[in-house]
């Protein structure tokens, strides 16, 4: 060693000197051209998002029977933003660049791979691919959201028939309500083959496969890999869900008074999908709802601001109030609007806005934290050190993340103490509240993971056959969910286009599975080392370390390797443990429910 090291002092002074310097001004004139060539794309992306946001926006808040405007005005803004995130010139650019990445700075690197991903969806190269599958989109979004749904010849709004769902014991209003909720379907089905195709079409120029493995490769995961992935949460809790299906079967039964069947009946569930069955849970001493009936929707919103607030961020800014729109529409106000709730970052900076229709009660208490949450990260990664390509999650699951790890907290017995909605020491049973939220949590795996994912990957990488979509989508649900319908569901009815996702936002359900994850982890982190406090009863209100906790991991939005990112915040790579290990006092209880009773899931999950 010590010899190289005498040979290399023989080196002449002036290489050693001259060539790092000579290759630093290589590198500083080609990060300067590059750095030009990033700020006008920037600009004009941010200008497109916008334009092409408000246009959405119109499109799900204000949709009146028979005006087409809206839709004509957002498919011109949204062929705009393809036109130019798909260009030939931006591909071609982006690509000659990448091939020199070793010259650039990181965050350069990150963006041009990021435009060449957004290139991927609205390829110049797929011609008029593009601008149709634009029109069909938003076609399908007026048919699924301008429904007019009716019970008993009667217009009923979504929030309705689900308060039927969930609380009502009529087993023939139920399945009425079901049934209802199911209509909308029908018109849609044509829609969905449409885009089928026109989505695998559009994405195929810049050599992706199908459209479910140009999402999957934001995660830079095959479309394999990411089954591996999402199968792999199944089986992690399958022995769980596993109980909680055969408990669901008998104490559903028993409350219906019907005989115990092997499959849930899917109008049985307080949820239009199986996807949730909090309802079925009600845990003595944290119903919260006759508080919160004491106050307005208006109340709830505030609350959530001042949640926010209490952990040291900003007060929403006003035009946040004045643009969102945040409570129900009537069923006879002569227009329809989106009823799932979402946050929206109109410009990629400071125009945050929600749209949800917030009523005084449980469940929208919980879901004004969670939206909040997304736009406490929008707010967070718009700063100077983040470029408006890269405002977004560090991965498309770190949003859903935080925002439904919100939503958990905000429903723990501290937190309800200190905000008066249970009195102080309240007795309560911690077994059933943990029954309720794996009944959230647990449920949600086989949904997102199993269902929703292996339908959309059948749909797209497997080019599903129109006249098997019921077929695969009720296979799918017996299977990972062990529900059936009340009566056989022929090709008629097209029951996996009632779910909002697969119209709007395709192939990409498997994010809320992984946000699932990730809030377990990211939870367990702030109770054990910044609260100190059990991971089941903690009070994030007024934690101010909390806070800053959650602004170092949201500000650097996506310029950071989301991997790196989150063993860098919490020490851990991705895993299902916080999550398994929060739930594990609760498997001897079901166990004990269970004893003696028939178990019709297999005790392994099957893949087909």
């Amino acid at each position: 060693m010590r010899k190289l090291l005498t040979l290399s002092l023989l080196i002449p002074i002036a290489l050693i000197s001259c060539k790092p310097k000579e290759k630093a001004e290589d590198n500083s004139a080609i990060q300067k051209e590059v750095q030009t060539y990033l700020d006008g794309y920037n600009a004009e992306y941010q200008k497109l998002v916008t334009a092409s946001s408000e246009g959405q926006w119109i499109l799900q808040t204000h949709i009146v029977e028979g005006d087409t405007m809206a839709s004509h005005n957002a498919a011109i803004a949204d062929e705009a933003y393809a036109k130019f995130t798909g260009s030939k010139t931006n591909i071609e650019t982006a690509q000659k660049y990448l091939a020199m990445k070793d010259k650039l700075t990181a965050i350069q690197v990150r963006q041009l791979e990021y435009i060449r991903y957004l290139a991927g969806n609205n390829p110049e190269t797929a011609g008029d691919v593009v601008k149709n599958r634009i029109t069909a989109t938003n076609a399908q979004v007026e048919k699924l959201f301008g429904f007019k749904y009716t019970l008993n010849g009667k217009p009923v709004t979504t929030n309705q028939l689900d308060e039927i769902l969930r609380s009502s014991n009529n087993m023939n209003e139920r399945l009425a309500a079901w049934t209802a909720s199911k209509e909308v379907g029908v018109g849609l089905k044509d829609g969905l083959v449409e885009l089928q195709k026109l989505r695998n079409e559009s994405v195929t120029p810049l050599g992706y496969s199908d459209f479910f493995a140009y999402l999957a490769s934001e995660y830079n995961m095959t479309s394999e890999e990411m089954l591996e992935l999402t199968r792999s949460f199944i089986t992690d809790v399958w022995p769980l869900y596993r109980e909680l299906h055969t408990w669901a079967r008998y104490e559903l039964a028993e409350k219906y008074n019907q005989p115990v069947p092997d499959y849930i009946p899917a109008q049985w569930l307080p949820n239009r999908w199986g996807q949730d069955w909090t309802a079925m849970v009600n845990v003595e001493g944290l119903d919260i709802d006759p508080e919160l009936k004491k106050h307005d929707a208006e109340w709830v919103m505030k609350q959530g601001e001042a949640f926010w607030m209490s952990l040291g961020f900003d007060a929403l800014p006003q035009s946040f109030w004045e643009k969102s729109s945040l409570y129900p529409v009537s069923a006879d106000a002569g227009y329809a609007k989106n009823n799932h709730a979402s946050a929206w970052h109109i410009d990629l900076d400071k125009d945050v806005r929600s749209l949800m229709s917030v009523e005084a009660n449980t469940e929208w208490w919980s879901t004004v934290l969670h939206e909040l949450g997304h736009i406490y990260y929008y707010m967070s990664y718009s700063n100077p050190d983040v470029p408006p390509v890269l405002r977004t999650g560090a991965n498309r699951g770190y949003h859903e993340a935080f925002g439904t790890m919100i939503g958990l907290a905000s429903l723990q017995k501290p937190l309800l103490e200190n905000q008066g909605l249970i009195k102080p020491g309240v007795v309560t049973n911690d077994t059933l509240k943990l029954l309720s939220e794996a009944l959230d949590y647990i449920v949600h795996i086989p949904w997102g993971s199993g269902v929703m994912t292996e339908f959309e990957y059948a749909l797209y990488a497997k080019n599903l056959s129109p006249d098997q979509y019921n077929a695969k989508w009720w296979e799918l649900v017996k299977q990972y969910q062990g529900i059936v319908p009340p009566s056989p569901r022929d090709e008629h009815y097209c029951d996996a286009a009632t779910k909002t996702h697969i119209n709007d936002d395709p192939a990409q359900y498997y994010d809320y599975s992984i946000s699932n994850v990730l809030l377990f982890q990211f939870h367990d982190y702030i109770a054990k080392n910044i609260l100190h406090q059990d991971p089941h009863a903690t009070n994030y209100w007024g934690s101010k370390e909390t806070g800053d906790f959650l602004r170092k991991v949201m500000t650097p939005g996506a310029t950071v390797d989301w991997r790196e990112h989150l063993k860098a915040s919490i020490g851990s790579d991705m895993s299902a443990k916080p999550m398994l290990d929060y739930f594990m006092p609760l498997m001897d209880y079901l166990k004990k429910q269970n004893a003696g009773r028939t178990y019709t899931l297999p005790e392994k999950p099957t893949f087909n």
